[in-house]
């Protein structure tokens, strides 16, 4: 194919994907879909390959294509339906995280196979289970909330109001939960009128040929980087702090082997046999999380413009033992998983490949979402509220520059909720946000600063954290100094000072605060 054209095909079905995540923005109720954007679209062919990817979150994406697989598998898909799915050990990542998955049938009347598909994932702030904004420290899937299997929301185009009822009954916040679940909706289908327009436009074979030349190109560019690599056997382990249930340090391990480049086999196998098996508490991930930092880490490699398509995993072999942290089986607690192994794995991924290609790797990132939830009755309205939130810090020093201060990094691609936005939706008022100064480790090039927020609560309230790298900070490489490892506490009334560990829950009154010191990046080369 004319490599103009596809490269003007390629970045026709990435518009698409990012004008279904700006549709869904626009619409959404929460603030964190609306401002943080926790969100993520793709497109996907008529065999449930993804072919295009919004520019969204890393951990959403890389995993999408399973639930697609399971809402396929699972359902008989016709013209006007939309099947919705959360359950991590059937497609999804973690709870909060709810996928709409939509076929798009040509013509409704002869087809019999949807011609494509198009998703949409967003993170709902209360999916129920015990905790308010449901990441809490459970030890057991079914304390963290609704749990969905592949079902159908909307069939043959009208809402199963059932269904609906179902869902909504079993959040603390309905209405905000139904107004987003619509903006999903509205999402796919914006997906979807866009696809058959391209379709009326240039005719379905073309369209087909071009996806399929698509997923082929995007192979050919990782296998030509892949085979550069020089051959042989890099290992690298990392850990998290703890589970948040009484286990100590969490191991991830991975060895990355380089084989001689084939045209058909993979080149590199990814092997995560002997990390931890699976804990107590709910740091554990399930298979597509573990699949989706390997998609995130080896598209990085690559230069910007590669389409990010099925077709860059095919050169690549995962394996991800069942039973460890990083393939859990029911009925482990996942919630973690999602945000904080999932960030970890990248970690260990970059540290083997720093000794396979030190040119094209950073040194740690802050290695944490700080995932925090405050939930309570807001008298103001008379209802239950319930906030989430990740909080930035510092990357990692790169070989050739400082990293950045105050930055999302790596398997979260989202934003803060600006102050004014979170005073106005919720009963809390920000009474700091600033950068931590000194907490990027020292190198040649210096890792960034992680931040400082503190939010006083104007009501009673339910305040959790799930975060990591409060024992250690994150690697420094070649000589580079790790960054300042994070640190929380509550700040009472009299201003006195309470430290608190990274995984926990607490009630505070009304007038205290919770103030989070996130962890600064590793800094990279010695000095001088």
């Amino acid at each position: 194919m004319d490599p103009v054209e596809l490269e003007i095909f390629k970045n026709i079905f990435h518009s698409i994907a990012e004008e279904m995540g700006a549709a869904l923005r626009r619409t959404a109720f929460s603030p964190n879909i609306k401002e943080r954007r926790d969100y993520s679209c793709a497109v996907f062919d008529g065999d449930g390959e993804v072919v295009a990817m919004g520019d969204h979150m890393p951990v959403h994406l890389g995993s999408m294509p399973m639930s697609v697989r399971a809402a396929v598998d699972k359902l008989q898909l016709h013209p006007g339906d939309v099947a919705i799915l959360n359950d991590p050990f059937c497609g999804g990542t973690h709870l909060p995280d709810i996928t709409l998955v939509a076929p798009v049938f040509l013509d409704r009347k002869k087809s019999r196979h949807p011609a494509f598909y198009v998703a949409s994932r967003a993170h709902h702030a209360d999916v129920g289970g015990t905790y308010a904004g449901s990441m809490g420290i459970c030890r057991e899937i079914y304390q963290e909330g609704i749990r969905i299997p592949p079902i159908k929301l909307i069939e043959a185009g009208r809402l199963q109001e059932d269904v609906f009822r179902l869902l909504l009954n079993n959040v603390r916040t309905p209405e905000e939960r139904e107004g987003d679940l619509n903006a999903q909706i509205a999402a796919c289908h914006t997906g979807a009128t866009r696809l058959r327009e391209i379709v009326e436009r240039y005719g379905l074979p073309r369209v087909q040929l071009v996806m399929d030349e698509l997923q082929d190109y995007a192979e050919k560019i990782m296998r030509a980087f892949l085979s550069k690599v020089p051959h042989g056997r890099y290992e690298a382990e990392d850990f998290l702090d703890d589970d948040g249930a009484g286990s100590g340090p969490v191991r991830i391990a991975v060895a990355l082997d380089f084989h001689p480049a084939s045209q058909k086999k993979p080149i590199v196998t990814v092997d995560f046999t002997g990390s931890s098996p699976q804990v107590a508490g709910s740091i554990n991930a399930v298979e597509a999380i573990t699949y989706s930092a390997c998609f995130y880490v080896f598209r990085c490699l690559l230069a910007e413009d590669v389409p990010a398509t099925a077709g860059l995993m095919r050169p690549v072999r995962l394996i991800a033992p069942e039973g460890t942290v990083v393939n859990s089986r029911p009925p482990a607690a996942v919630a973690g998983g999602n945000v904080e192994t999932s960030q970890r794995t990248v970690d260990v991924l970059l540290r083997a490949l720093a000794k396979a290609v030190p040119e094209r790797v950073p040194a740690g990132s802050s290695g944490t979402m700080n995932n925090l939830t405050i939930g309570g009755m807001d008298h103001r309205y008379g209802a239950p509220f319930a906030y989430y939130e990740t909080i930035a810090g510092g990357m990692g020093a790169r070989p050739d520059r400082d990293g950045v201060s105050g930055v999302h990094t790596h398997m979260t691609n989202s934003l803060n909720t600006p102050a004014e936005a979170l005073e106005y939706a919720y009963p809390l008022r920000v009474t700091k946000y600033s950068l931590r100064k000194g907490s990027g480790g020292q190198g040649k090039f210096h890792g960034g600063d992680g931040i400082i927020r503190e939010i006083e609560l104007l009501e009673d309230a339910d305040v959790t954290l799930l975060a990591d790298r409060r024992s250690r900070g994150p690697y420094g490489l070649y000589g580079g100094a790790d960054g300042a490892a994070g640190r929380t506490n509550i700040v009472r009334a009299n201003d006195e000072l309470e430290s608190l560990p990274g995984k926990t829950s607490v009630r505070l009154k009304k007038g205290e605060r919770i103030r989070i010191e996130s962890s600064g990046g590793g800094g990279w080369g010695r000095i001088g």
